[in-house]
C-alpha cells in the first residue's frame, strides 16, 4: 500500500524549470526536519495548524508514511552532503507512528552509511501518547532528544489536547514526562502558548518547576481565518509580550538551574552567536523539511506546492541547496517593513517569523503578529541578559 502510494502521488515530479538552480557559493542546509508520518496524528487539538489545511499537498491521502526504502535514500544522502555533522528531526503529525521499528532502522542506517569522525544527533517531537518503556529506552541508548508537548495544569492542557475520540491526554502525556526521566532520556517541554494559558504566567512556570521540567520552549499561538479574523484561542502581541515580561522576572533568579529557549536565544544573539532559533536569523535557510515521500519543502509552515524544492529520490542535496525557489523563499526574511528599518531591536529578530507575517494577509512584508511583544520583553530583558553574557565572555580565559 505504501509502496502504491508513492508510485503514484502526482506531485513526485522531475526538475523541471521550476526547480532552477544557480550557480555559485549558497547557504549549507544544517539540519532537516523529517515528517515520518507527515500531518497524520493520533490526536486531534483543536488549535492545530497542520490538519485540515487546504493547501496540503497529500490532503487525499489517509496512509503516510515513510518506507525503508525511502528513509535509507534520506540518510544516506544527507550523511553525505552534512559531513562531518548531521542533524536529523522527528515531527508531525505525530512521528511516533511510524513505528519504533522505523527508528531502529534510521539507527542502522545512520551506523551504516556514516563515516569515521562524523558526528550525528537525532531528536523527535512527540506528544508523548505512544511512548512506554521500550520507546524511552531506545531514546536513551541512542541519545535522543525527545520535545515533549505538554500545555501546562490538567485544565490548560486539555483545553485544545484531546484525542480523536475527544477524550482527555493530560494524565498520559505527564506519564510519558515521568518515563522519560526515569528513564533518564534528554527531554524538553514544548508548550503552546494560547487563551487557555496566556494569562497564567505564574501558575505554569510553577507547574512546571513542581514537574522537575529544567528545558522548556514556548510557542506562541496565532492562526487565522480566511478573511484574516484571528481564531478563538489566538492571542494578542500583548498578551503574550506581558507572558513573556512575567515569565522573565520568575526565570531571571534561577537561570543557572533552568533553561527557557527563548531568552537563552536573545543571550546567544547578544553574544554574537548565531541563535538557535531560525526566527532569529537574518534569512531562512538553515534547515529544510523531508515530507514522508521524499518531497522536500523550505520550512515547515510552507509545506505547499508553490514552495516544493525536490524530491530525494530523483535530487541531490546540493542540487535542493541550490533551487532558486529556495533561495527566494530564504529572502522573504528580509522583506522591508518601514517600523523595522527603524527599530533598535532589528539586529536580534531579523524582522520576526515569515509565517507570523504571512499568516493573516498573506502578505510577507506585513509586520510579525508578535512583533509588539518581541519589543515589549526586549525593553524589559535586554539590560540584564547583556550584563550577564558580558561577564561570562570576560570570565572565559583568553584563547591566545
Amino acid at each position: 500500500m505504501r509502496e502504491k502510494t508513492n508510485k503514484v502521488f502526482p506531485i513526485l515530479s522531475g526538475t523541471g524549470p521550476s526547480l532552477a538552480t544557480v550557480s555559485g557559493p549558497v547557504p549549507r542546509i544544517s539540519s532537516i526536519l523529517i515528517k515520518p508520518a507527515s500531518a497524520v496524528c493520533n490526536l486531534d487539538c483543536e488549535y492545530c495548524f497542520y490538519l485540515d489545511r487546504e493547501a496540503d499537498p497529500y490532503a487525499e491521502l489517509p496512509q503516510r508514511t515513510m518506507t525503508l526504502e525511502t528513509l535509507e535514500k534520506l540518510v544516506e544522502g544527507y550523511l553525505l552532503y552534512s559531513y562531518p555533522q548531521s542533524v536529523f528531526a522527528f515531527q508531525g503529525g505525530e512521528p511516533t507512528l511510524a513505528g519504533l521499528k522505523f527508528f531502529q532502522a534510521l539507527v542502522e542506517f545512520q551506523q551504516h552509511h556514516g563515516r569515521n569522525g562524523q558526528s550525528v544527533s537525532n531528536s523527535i517531537q512527540t506528544n508523548g501518547i505512544l511512548l512506554d518503556r521500550e520507546w524511552c529506552e531506545f531514546f536513551r541508548s541512542y541519545n535522543f532528544l525527545v520535545g515533549l508537548s505538554l500545555d501546562g495544569p490538567e485544565d490548560v492542557h486539555d483545553r485544545y489536547r484531546y484525542n480523536k475520540s475527544g477524550h482527555r491526554t493530560w494524565a498520559k502525556v505527564v506519564e510519558a514526562a515521568e518515563l522519560l526521566r526515569s528513564t533518564q532520556v534528554e527531554f524538553n517541554v514544548l508548550c503552546v502558548i494560547s487563551k487557555a494559558n496566556v494569562g497564567r504566567a505564574r501558575d505554569l512556570y510553577s507547574f512546571f518547576q513542581r514537574l522537575g521540567i529544567k528545558y522548556l520552549q514556548f510557542i506562541p499561538l496565532a492562526e487565522f481565518e480566511p478573511d484574516g479574523t484571528p481564531m478563538p484561542f489566538t492571542i494578542s502581541a500583548e498578551e503574550y509580550g506581558r507572558f513573556l515580561c512575567e515569565v522573565f522576572d520568575l526565570w531571571w533568579p534561577e537561570r543557572r538551574q533552568r533553561s527557557i529557549r527563548f531568552f537563552e536565544n536573545i543571550a546567544e544573539a547578544l553574544a554574537g552567536r548565531r541563535p538557535g532559533t531560525c526566527t532569529m536569523h537574518a534569512s531562512c535557510d538553515s534547515y529544510a523539511v523531508v515530507e514522508y515521500n521524499g518531497d522536500v519543502y523550505p520550512c515547515d509552515f510552507f509545506v505547499e506546492t508553490a514552495w516544493k524544492l525536490g524530491n530525494i529520490e530523483l535530487d541531490s542535496w546540493p542540487e535542493i541547496s541550490r533551487r532558486q525557489r529556495r533561495l527566494r523563499f530564504a529572502e522573504k526574511k528580509a522583506v522591508p517593513h518601514a517600523e523595522c528599518a527603524v527599530c533598535e531591536y532589528s539586529n536580534i529578530c531579523h524582522g520576526g517569523c515569515p509565517k507570523l507575517r504571512h499568516a493573516q494577509y498573506g502578505r510577507f512584508a506585513d509586520l510579525d503578529w508578535f512583533c509588539g511583544s518581541y519589543k515589549k520583553i526586549f525593553a524589559r530583558a535586554l539590560p540584564q541578559l547583556e550584563r550577564d553574557v558580558r561577564n561570562i565572555l570576560a570570565a572565559r580565559p583568553r584563547s591566545d
